[in-house]
């Protein structure tokens, strides 16, 4: 089965925080890092359930990917995968998500 897969505006908003604040260091990287997190979203259209389930939220259709220091967390529906965020690792992402109302 093939999934469709759909950002969510916070997904966006995430990456592109990362992606801003990496290329402060290595522009290049930054675009490197913004290919492989697409790259990764892009593979769950057949590979949905190859993420973990998110610790935090202990529901089996929300998962994560790990890319680099950063948790690439995704939910799983009968159809769609929808990118629900991109949270650096030492985030606590309970209490992040909370504060921003996710």
């Amino acid at each position: 089965m093939a999934w469709t897969i759909n950002w969510t505006q916070s997904a966006w908003n995430d990456l592109e925080a990362a992606a801003d604040y990496i290329s402060k260091d290595s522009p290049r990287y930054a675009a490197s890092f913004v290919r492989e997190v697409r790259d990764a979203a892009r593979s769950l259209n057949t590979l949905a359930f190859r993420g973990r389930v998110v610790p935090e939220l202990d529901d089996t259709n929300i998962r994560e990917l790990f890319l680099k220091s950063y948790r690439l967390i995704y939910q799983v529906t009968a159809q769609k995968i929808y990118i629900l965020g991109l949270i650096h690792g030492a985030r606590d992402l309970w209490m992040l998500w909370k504060k921003e109302g996710r």
